[in-house]
């Protein structure tokens, strides 16, 4: 399987360090039961760790916790 250059790609989404999830692109944000959550913008963060008070984007708790991502691994 070929994978697309993230350059061209018409969303990218970049995992931070310990951070949250960087969405940029055309992309929809859905709940479980298929109701749009409105993002207002072209790039969102994504919460990760679980604590933010305005999930599902990030507020900036995971600094505060002191949130660590599991390590990433190459498929």
């Amino acid at each position: 399987m070929q994978e697309e250059d993230p350059i061209t790609a018409a969303t990218t989404i970049t995992p931070y360090q310990d951070g949250p999830l960087l969405v940029r692109g055309d992309f929809a944000l859905v709940t479980p039961d298929g109701q749009r959550i409105d993002a207002r913008r072209g790039t969102v963060a994504l919460c990760r760790c679980g604590k933010s008070a305005v999930k599902p984007f990030c507020d900036g708790t995971h600094k505060a916790i002191k949130f660590r991502a599991a390590p990433h691994r190459e498929p």
